[in-house]
């Protein structure tokens, strides 16, 4: 089994522990599908979360199953390019910094590989609040049955040019910044590493990327990113 094919088997036994946990509807695959990148976070070897990156495309994405009005008013705007996360679960093992730095991940894939302007996400109301407070995602729509888990969920949209000024505002400062700011992006990679993140995915630099302590990975399936990259995490 190749290292990418082997790291999203643990990825989909992630997020069928974690949804049933939950009580979600199930069984969850990863497709093939060169519109979606599954991103990973590990730990000692084990994968802790992983949240899967969806490019629009004309199949559109996932959301437009139940919320395609309120994504198509995003689609109208001028210059957007919208995008969702879907497929997210992170163990109970899995630290509050290794998820800021997967989100961060999901969004220099949506922002700087692929010119994506809006982020979509559905969500559970018992973590909207969350999304809200600690992202600045908005809701868009009212509630409604995702059937794809068998649950409610809110539809949020977040623009990236918030995201890119919040990171610049706060990335890197750590937790008792994240504490106080009432804010997750301090949990997120600084300006500079991001800079030099950016930089060696646009180059696809394997082995720059495989420099420093190791745990957040994408498993890419389009026809020009067919490789396994890891981010280090400092």
């Amino acid at each position: 089994m190749s290292p990418m094919v082997d790291e999203l088997a643990k990825a989909s036994l992630l997020i069928n522990k974690m949804y049933s946990w939950r009580g979600y509807a199930g069984p969850h695959q990863l497709p093939v599908d060169p519109n979606r990148i599954t991103l990973t976070a590990s730990d000692k070897g084990e994968v802790v979360g992983t949240l899967t990156l969806g490019l629009d495309s004309p199949n559109g994405i996932l959301a437009d199953e139940i919320f395609k009005d309120e994504v198509d008013t995003v689609r109208m705007i001028r210059g957007a390019r919208v995008c969702e996360i879907t497929k997210l679960a992170f163990d109970n093992d899995g630290s509050k910094s290794q998820m800021a730095l997967l989100f961060h991940m999901s969004v220099l894939y949506a922002r700087d590989l692929h010119h994506c302007t809006h982020i979509f996400i559905e969500i559970n109301p018992r973590h909207r609040r969350f999304y809200e407070t600690m992202l600045g995602f908005k809701c868009l729509g009212g509630l409604k049955t995702n059937p794809r888990v068998g649950a409610p969920a809110y539809l949020l949209v977040i623009e990236l040019a918030y995201v890119s000024e919040q990171i610049e505002k706060y990335g890197g400062q750590g937790p008792e910044i994240a504490l106080s700011a009432r804010s997750f992006y301090p949990l997120f990679y600084s300006p500079q590493d991001e800079r030099g993140i950016v930089q060696r995915l646009k180059n696809f630099d394997v082995a720059a990327m495989d420099d420093g302590v190791r745990g957040i990975r994408a498993c890419t399936r389009s026809p020009s990113e067919r490789h396994l990259v890891e981010a280090e995490h400092t």
